[in-house]
């Protein structure tokens, strides 16, 4: 049912936007629901702008059309045009009503967007997806976000077959009909965008709890699912409550419905969808219990429900004029669940997480053909646009806001916000404005961080004046070109920091022009290409510790040395930063491996930590993190000539240097602890244990296989849940232990039927690094289990292999990249948007050595020149096609 055009469409431009000439007031919408044809009955309350007199225009995909009234009346052929998905309607005038009715086809609908059918015909449930432009395959309608109407929703469908009718809003009435049939109403008392509707339809179980918000509203919530994972919701429903007690905390903000549904389904091309009343999630993201999920799926569970929650006004109440302020919406949110998690657990460890993700997904998409800003200039297919660029660099961009305000402050700027566009559709200098003006401050500056791509380069250089006692900081930001922006301009970047001496005992900063009480920390904001900050009385030559808390999203280079880098990292007491000294004196010692040049940084490195390790007075968790160098994707973007296969071996090497230097004895004595204390809990102390044991097992494998394996093997058959498991099976798999297949077939026995962490099972393969690893994935691809229907199941094999496997997907030879190729063109047959997302998987081509960067272009090059593929895929391919 997926349009093929052949060229991509006209971009779409920012600065070519313009209000809509014709808005709707309400929109009364009639299902007569059935899988294979669904009747929708629209009834459109327009309004017109008198000072746009344009014709009536609506948006509609794949609908066929089966009648079209105005005012009553019914409509000759010489009165409307529908072509190239438009409707043209004559006629119309302000506070006419337009009804039309259109047949839908959910079973075919593979590309999961508009109306659908998840799992079989038998058994499984109607739902929509309607972000960013999937409202428009259900009705015609104009589908764009400044659009605001209120809806009346009225289902209708077999009793037996959809025994749940659900839509957002408030219930509004339900009885039966003749027939075995039945209906339900909703209407949604305030204005929304299109993208924010849904339906659910099915056969689906509910478990319930009654909350009283802040402000006194009484809410049942619901969770649903199909009833055979029910029973893995309550983790959901408890993080949900959380959530919502959370925001009335920290924002203000409550809950504005009578009742909350949230609902669980298998086949899902995003995360979560956050439509007004109905939430619908990708299940990996909702189920939840200790024998089939891991402590990281626990928190990320947490933190969708929250991100999706927070929607409910960072979305929702406050919505985006357009798509090209969807950072508006989804960098804020994502910001608020930072916090949120932070606050529900460690707010180190939470920063580590994110700063992590940011330089493995989002650095890379910047420094590559598909960079963008966060707000960018135009788009071709707005389904591309949803990227770790958006998402992870807008809350960055956030980030640094509130650090700017102070928490106080930010608060004020926020319930400013809100208060000024509530029921309105914002724009990025909406916000910015909003929160200047209630601290009385110019924010401006910083729109141009929204509108530049690239990542800043921050290089850092200090010079001690020992007779002055005074120390200069001397700040230079560099952004590299990026496609269609040759020219950078100066960014303001906050920088917090701190000195140190050489007893790792933090100084009071003293500065010119400076008011407020000396502290041991303080924010410098570089505003120019380059600036100089000077510190008085300083006794002794210190070490910086800068970008505390990673104050700003950049590349920093600053010019330590492996000495002074081994101090941060024993006594730094901001977690982050101390985590962020082990990784540069990591890479320190990797460039020193790669380079067969002096050890001095690998010493300084291995001193560290063993005696960090054998001191044991740190934090599990994040010990586990210092004894974790940086991630081959991480090195891969310092090389100017990037060979996969190196760079996974001087990783080996360099973790082998480290248990070595621990050694295998503390190793095993150290897992024999932790090994003591294996329980379910989820508090944070018992998820820190299992944490610290999973790398402590990793290292004694290197040390000593012989002693590991054995242990691995004796944790995979003992394991109370599903942490200790998988990281016990991901030890067999990666060290090729010789109890490694009777593992993985207990485990495809017992999880055959448990779509989620049956997911698990085709990842942990895929990620085995090496050349072999494309023959498991072909062999896998074969497996009965195996669909490229299912989002979740492409991207646990599929997307495991060619982003989390670097040394196995860029073969020398090329052959990952031919592979890839034919599995996206049948999959963009299937579902153009999965597609387009794992074809980004090519990104960063042109900085691959001569051998692969050539095989890279040939396939690239085949795929960009190949007729009928979808415009999703085409925009990916040609942007990833440039040099």
């Amino acid at each position: 049912m997926n349009a093929r055009p052949e060229q991509l469409t006209a971009p779409t431009r920012l600065d070519a936007y313009r209000a809509p000439a014709w808005r709707v007031e309400t929109v009364e919408l009639d299902f007569e629901l059935a899988i294979d044809s669904t009747e929708v009955t629209a009834r459109l309350h327009l309004r017109r702008d008198p000072a746009l007199p344009l014709p009536l225009r609506l948006d509609g995909e794949n609908l066929e059309l089966l009648s079209i009234a105005l005012d009553g009346a019914t409509l000759p052929p010489d009165m409307f045009r529908y072509t190239d998905n438009v409707l043209e309607v004559d006629g119309a005038r302000d506070g006419s009503v337009l009804e039309t009715r259109v047949r839908l086809r959910p079973a075919t609908n593979t590309a999961l967007e508009g109306l659908y059918l998840s799992g079989s015909a038998e058994a499984g449930f109607l739902l929509t997806q309607c972000e960013a432009e999937g409202f428009r395959h259900i009705t015609f309608f104009p589908d764009r976000p400044d659009v605001q109407a209120r809806y009346t929703v009225t289902l209708r469908a077999d009793r037996d077959r959809f025994p749940v009718l659900l839509a957002g809003g408030n219930p509004d009435g339900a009885g039966v009909l003749d027939d075995g049939r039945h209906w339900a109403r909703f209407v949604d008392p305030h204005p929304k965008p299109s993208y924010l509707f849904a339906v659910v339809a099915g056969r689906l179980q509910s478990i319930e709890r009654d909350y009283v918000t802040a402000d006194g509203r009484a809410v049942t919530l619901k969770i649903w699912s199909e009833a055979d994972v029910i029973d893995r919701c309550d983790y959901a429903m408890d993080a949900l409550e959380r959530s919502m007690r959370w925001d009335e905390q920290t924002y203000g903000r409550n809950y504005d419905l009578d009742v909350f549904h949230v609902v669980a389904t298998h086949d899902f091309n995003m995360g979560a969808m956050e439509n007004k009343g109905l939430n619908i999630f990708n299940a990996k993201y909702l189920l939840a219990d200790p024998d089939s999920s891991t402590d990281d799926e626990y928190r990320h569970v947490e933190s969708v429900i929250a991100h999706e929650y927070f929607h409910n006004w960072s979305g929702n109440r406050v919505t985006c004029r357009d798509w090209f302020q969807l950072s508006l919406k989804e960098g804020l949110t994502v910001f608020r669940e930072q916090s949120f998690a932070a606050d529900m657990n460690s707010a180190s460890l939470k920063r580590i997480e994110d700063v992590s993700l940011l330089r493995r997904a989002q650095f890379p998409e910047d420094a590559g053909p598909l960079a963008h800003p966060v707000r960018p200039a135009q788009y071709s297919e707005i389904n591309n646009f949803y990227t770790a660029t958006v998402y992870e660099k807008g809350a960055e961009l956030v980030r640094m806001l509130a650090g700017c305000l102070g928490r106080e402050g930010f608060r004020r700027g926020m319930d400013l916000y809100f208060a000024r566009n509530d029921g309105h559709a914002a724009t990025l200098e909406d916000f910015l404005g909003a929160l200047g003006e209630a601290n009385h401050t110019d924010l401006t500056p910083y729109l141009a961080w929204y509108g530049q791509a690239g990542t800043p380069r921050l290089q850092a250089r200090g010079k001690y004046d020992a007779a002055a006692h005074t120390y200069a900081l001397t700040l230079h930001q560099h952004t590299p070109a990026t496609s269609g922006q040759p020219q950078k301009h100066a960014l303001p970047i906050p920088v917090k920091l701190a000195l140190f001496d050489g007893a790792g005992q933090m100084m009071i900063l003293h500065m010119d022009g400076q008011t407020a009480k000396p502290q041991t920390e303080c924010v410098v904001v570089l505003e120019a290409d380059e600036q100089t900050f000077v510190f008085h009385d300083v006794p002794t030559a210190p070490v910086p510790s800068l970008l505390r808390g990673f104050s700003a999203p950049v590349i920093l280079d600053c010019d330590y040395d492996a000495t002074e880098l081994a101090l941060l990292l024993r006594h730094d007491p901001d977690g982050f930063n101390r985590w962020e000294a082990s990784q540069q004196l990591a890479t320190l010692a990797y460039v020193e491996l790669r380079d067969g040049g002096a050890s001095h940084a690998l010493e300084a490195w291995l001193d560290a930590l063993s005696a960090l390790f054998a001191h044991n007075d740190i934090e599990p968790a994040l010990l586990a993190n210092l004894l974790t160098p940086p991630g081959e994707v991480e090195w891969a973007e310092r090389e100017a000539s990037v060979d996969p296969a190196r760079i996974h071996a001087l990783r080996q090497q360099l973790q082998r240097h480290l248990a070595e230097r621990i050694g295998a004895d503390a190793l095993h004595q150290c897992y024999l602890v932790l090994a003591a204390e294996a329980s379910l809990s989820l508090d944070a102390a018992s998820q820190a244990r299992r944490r610290l044991k999973q790398r402590v097992l990793e290292l004694l494998c290197l040390a000593d296989a012989d002693t590991a394996q054995p242990l691995a093997a004796t944790q995979y058959s003992s394991a109370p849940g599903m942490t200790d498991r998988l990281g016990a099976l991901t030890v067999l798999l990666r060290s090729a232990a010789a109890q490694a297949p009777a593992a993985l077939a207990h485990y495809r026995q017992r999880y055959d039927d448990n779509a989620l962490a049956l997911d698990k099972w085709f990842m942990a393969q895929a990620q085995v690094p090496g050349e072999t690893a494309l023959d498991r994935v072909s062999t896998l691809q074969r497996d009965a289990s195996f669909t490229l229907k299912n989002p979740n199941r492409v991207q646990s094999l599929l997307g495991a292999f060619v982003r989390a496997n670097p040394s196995g997907f860029h073969r020398a030879d090329g052959a990952g990249y031919r592979f890839l190729a034919g599995q996206l063109v049948q999959l963009d047959a299937l579902n153009p948007q999965v597609a387009a997302r794992l074809a980004t998987a090519f990104n960063g081509w042109q900085r691959l050595e001569p051998g692969r960067r050539e095989a890279a272009r040939t396939v690239i090059d085949g795929l960009a020149d190949r007729d009928g593929l979808s415009r999703n895929l085409r925009e990916i391919v040609a942007n990833v096609r440039k040099q």
